[in-house]
């Protein structure tokens, strides 16, 4: 079987020969509809010449021996956030069994939850130091402080608690003392456009009856409309489009990006995971746990991105032309193999019991949090504000 396979190679890549640098996948795509895609826009772009002004992001790559323009689709940050959602929702159906921190917020405009595989900083986020464990604030508690006191030297606390923060980094920057900063990723993953050409488009919106006019006061429900003639809508407040009536002429519009392919380069680096220490755990236990967090990555690569198909955005739909996972050794050794999430999901969750066995064991726990009371303040005016009529 290819998950016995995957299995055998990952025990090999963590051993002491460690024959194997990590595990590379390749990815080719075509847009779902036509050749245009939308990537990610910046507020300002740098760039000169044919894409001056563009709010998008290119840069110039070495592409099968050529220097070629590419435009970013997805950058890192972005793919680990889109592994770790895969991961949550692959938890929430019950096919993996991973460890989970759950921040639930009970808010005037229904229940809001917020997971460790969704906040920003992983296991040194704000949400969870300003959250509690049974009325104690979660710093001060037991796990809280267990989980906070990790160093470099012995990881355990995370590969228990936070398996995530050893895979796409973390740095608790707001601990006092010694930090503990595990900011290189061991896994990482981006998707770029090839040969891009800029696009062009037409913003506008057409009003069905094409209203006319003026508002007095557009912020009030019960608002009054106002004659052409009476009075012309030059001011805030008094304009038709303030409350969504009345066209909009066309307008440019960022346009999106012709390409002729897209393409997504992901590695797993086994010298990353080579680094973690497990404090006096068994080398054996150490070498288990470096692959169980390999496999962990791999998992949700496969859950993320192993379909027929990558939605990144509205106007970026990617198929999949072929893709490759290849573990890399030096030179030209090269090994490729197969892996579908349900067999990385079974590599990963065999791996995690012999870790267990040998002395270090990840919990599968959901360890409930509460919001504390200026969090649930800031929580509610948030919801509450993006929900409001108008908004």
């Amino acid at each position: 079987m290819m998950s016995s396979q995957a299995l055998d190679l990952l025990l090999a890549a963590v051993g002491p020969e460690r024959p194997w640098a990590g595990v590379s996948v390749r990815a080719e795509y075509r847009p779902a509809s036509g050749d245009k895609v939308f990537p990610p826009s910046y507020p300002q772009s740098q760039e000169e010449g044919e894409f001056a002004g563009s709010p998008y992001l290119f840069e110039k790559r070495w592409t099968n021996g050529e220097d070629r323009w590419v435009v970013v689709l997805d950058q890192v940050p972005s793919q680990a956030n889109r592994v770790e959602t895969a991961l949550l929702d692959a938890r929430d159906e019950g096919r993996i069994r991973l460890p989970l921190f759950e921040l639930n917020a009970t808010t005037s405009r229904g229940p809001v939850r917020i997971t460790s595989l969704e906040m920003p900083h992983r296991f040194a986020d704000a949400y969870m130091r300003d959250s509690r464990i049974d009325g104690v604030r979660f710093p001060n508690t037991e796990i809280g402080q267990y989980v906070r006191a990790v160093t470099a030297r012995d990881v355990r606390a995370l590969f228990e608690f936070s398996p995530e923060s050893l895979l796409f980094g973390a740095w608790d920057s707001h601990r006092k003392g010694h930090q503990a900063k595990f900011s290189p990723r061991a896994y990482s993953s981006s998707i770029v456009g090839l040969d891009p050409r800029l696009g062009q488009r037409q913003g506008g919106r057409m009003d069905p009856t094409n209203l006319t006019g003026a508002v007095k006061d557009s912020s009030k429900d019960d608002w009054e409309f106002m004659i052409p003639g009476e009075k012309k809508a030059k001011t805030k407040g008094e304009k038709l489009s303030e409350r969504g009536h009345g066209n909009i002429a066309p307008n440019p519009a960022h346009g999106g990006v012709s390409i002729t392919r897209a393409q997504r380069s992901g590695w797993l680096s086994m010298a990353a995971l080579a680094r973690l220490r497990f404090g006096d755990a068994p080398i054996e236990a150490a070498r288990l746990a470096r692959a169980t967090l390999a496999a962990l990555a791999l998992a949700g690569d496969r859950l993320a991105f192993g379909g027929p198909s990558v939605w990144l955005r509205s106007g970026c739909d990617l198929i999949h032309t072929s893709q490759y996972l290849v573990f890399e050794g030096e030179g030209e050794a090269r090994h490729e193999v197969s892996l579908t999430s349900s067999e990385a999901i079974e590599v990963f969750h065999e791996l995690r019991e012999r870790t267990a066995k040998a002395g270090i064991t990840m919990s599968e726990e959901t360890i409930h949090l509460e919001p504390v009371p200026a969090l649930a303040k800031a929580i509610e005016y948030s919801v509450a504000k993006s929900t409001e009529p108008g908004e």
